[in-house]
């Protein structure tokens, strides 16, 4: 729901001091001493939108992007025109300041509003809101839908703002010539789809008045507390024409079909708790504006506005390929444009009632095109690898030398990064869903350290995860910055030896406040990656001695410590079955003997270590039990080429009863564990990780158990071989046998799953009673 900024882009920068010296001559609040600091929205794919902050106010400055643009595109000038209209009529828009047209100034045309503070969901799902808060913001925004469409074109002087009557047509012919021109290869559907609008236009379009265009949840601000629009933003396609284009294209996500996403924030509505129906937004929308609830043609107005979303989708990528996008994650839309043209296809050729059947949890477009880019890679590259990798943790193993990655695995983080493979499991930086993410994440389960290649290693991701969500700017930029660029590692400390640390609430390590900041005492073990060089920071779970004592789940802490600060000892290396682990960074037992630490180092405030901790887990719980998919699979080809090739009592290892029934329930449980973490990914993306905790919880347990089995199973047909370091299935083992025991045990999990269905079971019992 926050306002996500980035520093201005290479391509978007403009001269701050010409800015200064302008709004200082034009603006009563901007004077010629003040400094003015300038971020980039990194939300929109259109107009590139900043924020601009001065000691005393904040604005929102549009401007048109630099380079070739495509004709008729980017009017700033309009959207100028049109809020200051409405801002007039009392409509929520952001109060439009000023509009520069001379492009000596910034380099491109420009205007000026308010920072309007509030949320914006850019989530069209909302994942973290409750059934009821979903219901209120939909309802919400669909009577201020209509209260546009109510609006008096002449009173607002706006009645030759658009050209009226005809406007279904000129839809057509409009994103028909934008697609054509922005299209970088033939897609037969598009074409198809636009011969169909044409020859089904509707009988009668002359019902003019004004519409936005591109009406969506997320280009809504709303009040901070309430269910209640401030302002609507976005209206560079605005124009005058036929509202019930405006309302299709709002109810078009509830018509995809569950598994489709352009992209992590915009996927389907269908079957969300609480998103009000089809019938009853169309319902409340015709209340609002007065006229009969009956919509006639909704079909073409909805295959209208896919056709229309496809047609922004290759502009989008067309802004990509010319190096002047607004967003960072253009290149993902290219991959929607076919997918939207056939799903139109198929609401022009079916009825208004329903999406088109899908298949059982497929990925989106880009997740796909992602995914074979993985597989390749992995081919190519990292799975060659590993016998260098192993050679290279054999040679140093009792040397210092084996805390430093082997420069292969260096190499190829620089390939990965150089291909796009990075950061992938971040939705808001890969564009990719949870679900996209899990398929992935099972590919690169298959290697030991393929996740490090592509910046993709835990504890690393939980934590970028908790900054991403949770830091401060300062934190972001200090500490997430470096993480995803790969220039620093991290770790986490959380379980203690002196307590049972599957209750979390055990935690004793203290923080204690001080004058300048926090003091932190305490003994933490099996802090994962605190041995590799390159870690830099720990994010420590504290209980904080000034809290509530009776509020067991609001006195600890997350606090950032560097590595270096007096009083981090980092006092030996833990072992696994023997192992160290050096390669991911080992596990080691760390003290904290006075060590201090800045007020600002603490994460969300104090005492939110544990609504911290839910954030963190459910996402990286979900990465490691696919990629205990992937380490199985890999462990059953083993399995099924020493059977095949191992000979015992006259006949093949596998012609024996009891192996081949091995393999066989090898593929069933490891079948049973893909789906329902799968599903437990779809949940994650669909509901959140607070209404995905029985899902995920499932698959933490099944999961770890699976690839126990499957391991077992395939040391025992590889006999002495199986436990020797000539296989790596002691390793596996190693690493499956552990999944049982971090992040929580099986019987905790266990625990919580029974929890949570019982309070299911009773909600059923409530609801039939």
């Amino acid at each position: 729901m926050e306002e996500v900024t980035t520093a201005v882009r290479q391509q978007h920068k403009f001269s701050v001091d010409g800015l200064q010296k302008y709004l200082s001559l034009k603006s009563r609040t901007v004077s010629n001493h003040d400094a003015l600091t300038v971020r980039q929205y990194s939300a929109g794919q259109s107009n590139p939108t900043f924020l601009i902050q001065s000691p005393s106010s904040s604005y929102v400055l549009r401007k048109k992007p630099p380079g070739e643009l495509l004709p008729g595109a980017h009017k700033v000038d309009r959207e100028y025109r049109v809020q200051k209209a409405l801002f007039s009529a009392g409509f929520p828009v952001p109060q439009p300041l000023l509009h520069c047209t001379d492009p000596e100034i910034i380099g491109t045309e420009f205007y000026l509003m308010e920072h309007v503070k509030g949320r914006i969901f850019r989530d069209l799902r909302l994942p973290g809101a409750s059934a009821a808060e979903r219901a209120a913001l939909y309802v919400a925004a669909v009577e201020t839908l209509a209260k546009l469409h109510s609006l008096d074109l002449v009173s607002m002087n706006l009645e030759g703002y658009g050209k009226g009557s005809g406007y279904c047509k000129r839809q057509v012919s409009t994103w028909t010539k934008q697609y054509t021109a922005a299209a970088h290869r033939d897609i037969p559907a598009m074409s198809e789809l636009s011969d169909w609008l044409m020859k089904n236009l509707p009988a009668s379009d002359n019902e003019v008045t004004l519409v936005h265009g591109d009406f969506r949840l997320d280009n809504l601000i709303f009040h901070p507390r309430e269910a209640r629009v401030m302002a609507v933003l976005d209206w560079e396609l605005s124009t005058t024409g036929q509202p019930l284009a405006d309302l299709a294209y709002f109810l078009m996500p509830h018509f995809w079909p569950t598994s489709f996403n352009i992209s992590t924030t915009m996927g389907s509505l269908n079957g969300i708790e609480g998103i009000p129906t089809v019938e009853n937004l169309i319902s409340i929308y015709c209340r609002v504006r007065g006229i009969p609830s009956s919509l006639p043609q909704l079909k073409f107005y909805l295959a209208l506005s896919v056709f229309k979303m496809a047609g922004i989708a290759q502009g989008v990528y067309a802004r990509h390929l010319l190096g002047n996008a607004s967003a960072p994650n253009a290149a993902q839309f290219g991959q929607c444009v076919e997918p939207l043209a056939k799903m139109a296809l198929q609401l022009a050729e079916g009825s208004d009632a329903g999406p088109p059947a899908d298949g059982l949890f497929p990925q989106t477009a880009t997740g796909r095109a992602v995914l074979q880019q993985v597989k390749d890679f992995m081919r190519q590259y990292v799975l060659p690898a590993q016998q260098e990798v192993a050679e290279y943790y054999s040679k140093h193993a009792q040397s210092p030398q084996r805390w430093q990655p082997p420069q292969i695995i260096q190499d190829l983080k620089v390939k990965a990064r150089e291909a796009g493979l990075w950061n992938l499991f971040l939705p808001a930086v890969s564009g990719l869903s949870q679900l996209d993410y899990a398929y992935i994440a099972q590919e690169t389960g298959r290697c030991l350290f393929a996740p490090e290649v592509f910046n993709c290693q835990a504890p690393d991701t939980g934590n970028m995860e908790v900054l991403h969500m949770f830091g401060s700017e300062e934190q972001r930029s200090k500490w997430l910055e470096p993480l995803l660029k790969g220039e620093i590692r991290s770790c986490f400390c959380m379980t203690e030896p002196d307590v049972a640390s599957s209750d979390a609430t055990n935690m004793a390590c203290t923080l204690c406040k001080d004058e300048d900041g926090f003091v932190i005492n305490g003994k933490k073990w099996w802090t994962s990656g605190a041995g590799s060089p390159q870690c830099r920071v720990a994010i420590v779970m504290c209980r904080s001695k000034s809290q509530d004592a009776k509020n067991r789940h609001g006195q600890h802490s997350m606090v950032l410590v560097p590595m270096d600060t007096p009083g981090v000892k980092l006092v030996r290396p833990l072992t696994v079955f023997g192992q160290d682990d050096a390669i991911h960074g080992g596990h080691f037992e760390v003290h904290f003997e006075n060590v201090r630490v800045p007020t600002c180092n603490i994460i969300l405030g104090e005492g939110r270590g544990f609504e911290i901790a839910q954030g963190r887990l459910g996402p990286g719980r979900l990465h490691h039990c696919m990629r205990a998919v992937g380490l199985a699979e890999s462990a059953l080809e083993l399995l099924c080429r020493r059977a095949a090739s191992r000979q015992t009592f006259g006949k093949k290892l596998h012609q024996h009863e009891v192996v081949a029934h091995w393999i066989a329930e090898c593929r069933l449980v490891i079948e049973q564990t893909r789906l329902l973490t799968l599903h437990a990914a779809h949940a994650l993306d669909a509901r959140g990780s607070r209404a995905a905790r029985k899902q995920v919880a499932m698959i933490k347990v099944a999961a770890a158990r699976m690839a126990c089995q499957v391991v077992d199973c395939a040391i025992q047909v590889h006999g002495g071989a199986g436990v020797s370091g000539d296989f790596p299935l002691s390793q596996m083992y190693s690493y499956a046998r552990t999944l049982r025991i971090a992040d929580g045990p099986d019987e905790v999990h266990l625990s919580s799953i029974a929890h949570l269905e019982l309070r299911d079971q009773f909600k059923k019992a409530q609801a039939k009673l």
